[in-house]
C-alpha cells in the first residue's frame, strides 16, 4: 500500500491562540448557534502542514482519555450542527487555505482541494475546461464536507451527485492511533482498504475517517451553455384562509416528481424533465409570500414549452396569480426580476443563485421522499407554516426536486444509499441573537448562552414542525423497507435523512420514536460497511463527533 511520506518537523501551518485578533473569527463557522473555545486554530496550506498540525495534536494526547478535547476539520465552516465548533473542540484545522482547482495532468483527473468553496470550484472548472461539478448553489459551502457527504446541486438531476464523478480521494489518517500519514485511495486501487476508503468518501460524511485535503474527479459532465432561470411567489394573504389552495400546490408538486416518466402525468408532460432543478420555499407565513426557483436548459428548443407545462400543472387547482419572488426566502436573495423566465449563461445563472445568507443562529433537519406528500402531511405543513403562534419570515421548509439520474446508481455503488427518492426536504429556521441579556450594551453569543429564551421558539417551532409531519412513523422520516413487492407502494413514503443537513435531534428519544437510530436514517443498510471502514483506517477514533461513524471494536 501506498503511504506518502511527510518529513518529520514539517511546518504545522499559522496556529491562532486565544488573544490573537483573528481568534474569534476562526473559533466559528457559519452557523452562530456554535462557537468554539479551542486552545487554537491551526491553518494551514498545504498537505503536509495538516500532516505536522495532526502529528503536534497527537503528541500531546496519546492517552484516549486525552481524546476528550477532539481535533476537527473545517473546510468551508458550513456544519449544522457543533461537529466542528463544539464545546469540546481543542483544536481546529482550518483547510480554507488550499482552495485550488485544476486539472492534473499526471492523475488525469481535475483536482479540487477541500478548502475550495463552490463558486471557486465552479469559474475555476468551467471557465478553462467547461466543465462542472453538480454540485451546491450556496457559493461558501466548502468541498470538503459537501462532498464527503454526497453533495448535489442543480445540474444534479441530470447529472448525478458529486461522489458519481469521484475517482481519488488524499486522506490523512491516523491507521495506528499515534502517528498521521497520507495515503490517496483510489476507486481503482490494487489494495481493498484503499478501494473501501474511496466508497467511504462517496457519502459517508465529514469527519469520520481522516483529513480530507484533496479530491479528484474524472468524466465530470459539461453543463448546458445557457438556462432558463424562474422565480415566481404566491402571497400568503391569498392562501392563509384556502389550505385548500396551499396543499393543492404542494401536493401537486409531489406528484409530479413521484409521477413523473409514468402515464400517470398528462402527455404534455410525459418528456424528458431531467435537466429541470426546482426548489419550492414554503416559507412561514412572516415572510408573507411562498416561492419556486426553477432552471432548465435552455439549449433544449422545448424548453419554455416544457416550463409553462410543469407551472400549469402545478397550479391546475391553485387559483392566485403569481408575483415576483421579491424578499429573500431561506439562502436565497430575492429575485424580482425573474417572474418572466430568463435566457442566462450556466455560470451567470449559477452566480445569481449563489448565497449563503446572513451570519446568524440556525437549526435544520432534512428528509429523502420517495413519492410525493401524504394528506396528513400536507394538513401538517399548513398547520405549522401558517399558525399564529410562531411568526420568523426566516423559517421556513425547502423542497428540492430529486431523482432522474441521481437514481442510477445501485444503493451499495457509494456510501449514498438514497438512491430511490424523488424530493428532498430541507427544514429551516433562522434567528439572531437580537437581547442583550447580559447588560453589557451589545446582542453577541455570550447573551445567547446565557438566555436560553432566545434559540428556544425557533427549536421548538421546527421539532414540533419535524414531529408533526412524521407524526405517523414516529416522527422522523424512516427508511422505505429495502423490499417491496413488485406493483405496490412501500407503506412510508420518506427514506431517511441526509447526512449534509445533520440533526442531532435524531438520537433523542423525545423526537425520534421511530426505532431508527440516526446512523440508520443517515446511512440505510451501508452502515456496517462504514463502520469496518472505520474500524481499519481510525481505530482510535480521532476523529469522531456527535453522529460520527463509530468503530466495531470500540
Amino acid at each position: 500500500m501506498t503511504v506518502h511520506e511527510i518529513a518529520a518537523g514539517a511546518a504545522c501551518g499559522t496556529e491562532v491562540g486565544q488573544g490573537d485578533a483573528r481568534y474569534e473569527a476562526l473559533r466559528r463557522g457559519f452557523n452562530q448557534r456554535f462557537i468554539a473555545t479551542p486552545d487554537y486554530v491551526s491553518v494551514v496550506s498545504s498537505t503536509g502542514e495538516a500532516v505536522a498540525a495532526l502529528n503536534k495534536y497527537l503528541a500531546s494526547h496519546r492517552s484516549d482519555a486525552d481524546l476528550h478535547r477532539r481535533i476537527t476539520v473545517r473546510s468551508g465552516g458550513h456544519c449544522y450542527e457543533n461537529f466542528v465548533c463544539g464545546d469540546d473542540v481543542g483544536v481546529i484545522l482550518d483547510l480554507a487555505q488550499m482552495d485550488r482547482a485544476y486539472l492534473d495532468q499526471e492523475m488525469g483527473a481535475y483536482c479540487v482541494e477541500s478548502g475550495a468553496n463552490n463558486w471557486h470550484v465552479a469559474t475555476h472548472l468551467y471557465a478553462p475546461f467547461g466543465v462542472a461539478l453538480p454540485g451546491g448553489s450556496c457559493y461558501s459551502v466548502g468541498a470538503g464536507g459537501h462532498v464527503a457527504g454526497g453533495g448535489y446541486g442543480l445540474l444534479s438531476r441530470q447529472h448525478g451527485l458529486t461522489v458519481d464523478y469521484l475517482y481519488a480521494v488524499e486522506v490523512v489518517v491516523v491507521r495506528d492511533g499515534q502517528h498521521a500519514e497520507v495515503v490517496i485511495a483510489r476507486r481503482d486501487a490494487p489494495e481493498q482498504e484503499l478501494r473501501d476508503l474511496w466508497w467511504a468518501h462517496t457519502g459517508g460524511g465529514g469527519g469520520n475517517f481522516g483529513i480530507v485535503t484533496r479530491y479528484w474527479f474524472k468524466g465530470l459532465p459539461k453543463p448546458p451553455s445557457e438556462v432558463l432561470l424562474h422565480a415566481v411567489a404566491w402571497p400568503w394573504d391569498d392562501l392563509k384562509d384556502h389550505p385548500d389552495r396551499f396543499k393543492s400546490l404542494v401536493r401537486n408538486y409531489g406528484l409530479f416528481f413521484e409521477y413523473e416518466n409514468t402515464p400517470e402525468l398528462p402527455l404534455s408532460l410525459r418528456r424528458d424533465y431531467s435537466d429541470m432543478f426546482t426548489l419550492l420555499k414554503l416559507n412561514q407565513r412572516a415572510n408573507g409570500k411562498i416561492g419556486l426557483i426553477t432552471q432548465l436548459d435552455a439549449t433544449r428548443p422545448d424548453s419554455v414549452e416544457r416550463l409553462d407545462a410543469f407551472l400549469e400543472w402545478l397550479t391546475q387547482d391553485l387559483g392566485v396569480e403569481p408575483t415576483p419572488l421579491d424578499r429573500r426566502m431561506g439562502e436565497h436573495a430575492p429575485m424580482g426580476g425573474l417572474d418572466v423566465p430568463t435566457r442566462l449563461p450556466w455560470l451567470t445563472a449559477t452566480q445569481t443563485l449563489n448565497g449563503s445568507g446572513d451570519n446568524q443562529c440556525g437549526k435544520y433537519k432534512s428528509a429523502y421522499m420517495t413519492r410525493g406528500f401524504t394528506e396528513p402531511q400536507l394538513d401538517a405543513l399548513f398547520t405549522h407554516l401558517s399558525g399564529n403562534g410562531y411568526s420568523n419570515p426566516q423559517a421556513l421548509l425547502q423542497v428540492d426536486s430529486y431523482g432522474a439520474a441521481i437514481n442510477l446508481p445501485d444503493s451499495a455503488d457509494t456510501a449514498v444509499y438514497q438512491r430511490s427518492s424523488v424530493l428532498k426536504l430541507q427544514y429551516q429556521t433562522y434567528w439572531s441573537w437580537q437581547k442583550d441579556s447580559n447588560d453589557d450594551g451589545v446582542a453577541d453569543h455570550q447573551d445567547a448562552g446565557i438566555d436560553p429564551s432566545i434559540a428556544a421558539p425557533h427549536l421548538r417551532w421546527i421539532r414540533e414542525f419535524y414531529r408533526d409531519v412524521y407524526k405517523d412513523t414516529g416522527g422522523v422520516p424512516v427508511l422505505s423497507p429495502t423490499a417491496t413487492p413488485a406493483g405496490e407502494k412501500s407503506a412510508p413514503v420518506t427514506d431517511g435523512c441526509y447526512i449534509n443537513y445533520p440533526d442531532t435531534d435524531l438520537d433523542d428519544p423525545e423526537w425520534n420514536r421511530s426505532g431508527q437510530p440516526s446512523h440508520r436514517l443517515y446511512y440505510g443498510d451501508n452502515y456496517a460497511r462504514l463502520q469496518a471502514v472505520k474500524d481499519y483506517w481510525d481505530p482510535r477514533n480521532v476523529f469522531r463527533h456527535a453522529q460520527s461513524i463509530r468503530p466495531v471494536t470500540r
